[in-house]
């Protein structure tokens, strides 16, 4: 069935939401919209998926939520009868129609006859990991699209270890969601059906429980914690009610919430985009700190699973922290408060992904701590952390990405920027002591370890063209490789969808990490660049790393870098 029948199908089911027949009436007339919404199904990936809201197949609505759980539901009852009964926990943020897809994925649950439990109102997605650890569930959904625009909503699928599902049990769940040829008639229970229960606060309490661990020095917090000024902006999203109650706990009084972005707010009305990762998203938090000379700046994401963080500088410009600049920050500080208590231990282990900064790297073998790589996605830090718990060989300390996220404790198997937000609070309440800022702290930790920069480059192409672009892109740079970027010689290539690690002298050896499209290149003088499509956005991603003997030589080698990037992709 081409894209046309597929629309006329819709467009003639008769049970169909008014509100999408209004949508297919009114793309009847613009061909590309139509082929657009039905051209292929909404592409489900072994981190869920993530789409635009609206009519068709390509599209987020409950019918493609529908089809998805009925997929995983497929594979909860080839688990048994006690897979069905331990069940699956659902939560959601504050998007468009989060509530009603959690709500119509219950009811395809209960139909197959899996135990269901919903929060009863919205939640961040790392209490979702933490709850299926806690309610011994056979997985999880998460209904949200992280940072995405409004327009956006995703399902998010987890394991039972409350990691995001690995993709063993992924593909199967693919392979029965391609089986099922209409979603438009997906059976589902009726809400109120006994399967389905709600659930809230008791698990909030056990959550805010397990983040007292979080706290490394609490002396610390009871000396210069109650001063720390400190603005926290949840961005329209889900992490007010427990950002607040665990600062409370950890022991900050001096901290304010941006109001204008306290509530959630589906249009994220003040901000272009809630990205923690962008200036703009501080906006209204630096508006706040300007009256009240805050110490350090605060936002996290619609579903509280990214943090980022702005300090103000000696001219009193804001400056936002990179997602690696944090991850150090809180890496040297969490390492040597444990050595100076005496509970750093030897077999301590630090994850990070394959394109988060080679500083952390530095700064773990100066206290005789391993750091791991993985891939990107923070699964892979989940399913180490898994391995790890289950052979008793090595002792979780921290897991990071670049792009903002952070793990402190492993009750959870997700990023959690609840638990980054009370360490990275203690990180800075420990520079306050010393008269110090988190950015002076930074600076020092550059004299120390040497300068280290990094850069990502996104570029958005989307649609049927979009996703044939970054296909040959990929395919010619493994064709004709690369020799070097911005001048500086190529010495190692890691080709992780072949598994292969070749040096310059052609020799080739295997690399021990599941496949994945991702090129990586290692530059003569210590500097990397990797290219990656995003799993779950029409983008290709370019990341960038420099290291030189100043900022401004490492400035200078991104720049030329950048250049090489751009000839690649004309």
């Amino acid at each position: 069935m081409d894209w046309g029948e597929t629309y006329k199908l819709w467009l003639e089911f008769p049970d169909l939401l008014p509100e999408l027949t209004l949508e297919l009436d009114e793309m009847a007339s613009d061909e590309a919209k139509v082929k657009d919404a039905f051209y292929a199904p909404l592409e489900f990936g072994t981190a869920g998926m993530r789409g635009i809201i609206g009519a068709g197949i390509n599209r987020m609505n409950i019918y493609t939520i529908r089809q998805a759980t009925a997929g995983l539901a497929q594979l909860i009852v080839d688990k048994g009868e006690e897979a069905k009964k331990r069940g699956v926990v659902i939560a959601y943020d504050s998007r468009h129609k989060s509530p009603e897809f959690a709500m119509e994925s219950a009811r395809v649950l209960a139909h197959y006859g899996i135990k269901a439990y919903v929060f009863e109102s919205l939640r961040p997605t790392p209490e979702l990991s933490f709850a299926v650890r806690e309610l011994n569930g056979i997985a999880g959904i998460m209904i949200t699209a992280s940072h995405n625009p409004k327009e956006y909503n995703g399902y998010k699928v987890y394991g039972e270890d409350g990691g995001q599902m690995p993709p063993a049990d992924a593909n199967t769940v693919i392979s029965y969601i391609r089986k099922i040829d209409n979603p438009l008639t997906v059976p589902h229970a009726e809400e109120n059906h006994e399967l389905i229960e709600m659930i809230g606060e008791a698990i909030d309490a056990r959550y805010l429980s397990e983040m007292k661990s979080v706290t490394i020095d609490p002396e610390l917090i009871k000396r210069a914690g109650k001063n720390l000024k400190l603005v926290y902006t949840p961005l329209h999203g889900t992490g007010k009610m427990l950002a607040e109650k665990a600062l409370k706990q950890a022991g900050f009084e001096e901290f304010s919430i941006v109001p204008e972005q306290a509530e959630p707010d589906p249009d994220f009305s003040t901000v272009v985009s809630p990205n923690p990762e962008e200036y703009s998203a501080f906006e209204y938090a630096i508006k706040l700190s300007e009256k009240i000379e805050a110490d350090v700046l605060m936002a996290t994401d619609p579903d509280a699973d990214r943090l980022g963080a702005a300090v103000q500088l000696a001219n009193g410009e804001y400056k936002i922290l990179s997602g690696n600049q944090l991850g150090v920050l809180m890496i040297d500080y969490l390492l040597n408060a444990k050595k100076d208590q005496g509970i750093l231990p030897e077999n301590g282990v630090v994850l990070k992904s394959i394109v988060s900064t080679e500083m952390a790297r530095a700064v773990c073998e100066s206290y005789g701590i391993k750091l791991v790589d993985v891939l990107t996605g923070f699964k892979f830090i989940a399913e180490k952390i898994e391995e790890y718990t289950v052979e008793q060989s090595q002792t979780f300390l921290f897991g990071f990405e670049e792009s903002y996220g952070y793990l402190v404790k492993p009750f959870a198997r997700d990023k959690d920027a609840i638990q980054a937000l009370i360490l990275l609070a203690e990180v800075a309440a420990y520079y306050k002591e010393k008269g110090l800022s988190l950015y002076d702290g930074l600076i020092s930790l550059y004299k120390t370890y040497g300068y280290y920069d990094e850069e990502t480059i996104s570029v958005t192409m989307p649609g049927i063209e979009g996703l044939e672009k970054i296909k040959t892109l990929m395919e010619n740079t493994r064709k004709l490789g690369m020799e070097g970027f911005g001048g500086i010689k190529v010495t190692v290539t890691e080709d992780y969808l072949t598994g292969t690690r070749t040096t310059l002298d052609g020799k080739s050896e295997t690399i021990d990490q599941p496949s994945s499209d991702v090129l990586k290149y290692y530059l003569a003088d210590g500097s990397w660049v990797a290219i990656r499509p995003s799993g779950t956005e029409p983008k290709i991603k370019f990341y960038i790393a420099a290291k030189g003997s100043t900022h401004e030589d490492v400035a200078e080698k991104i720049e030329k870098i950048k250049e090489t990037i751009e000839e690649l992709q004309k």
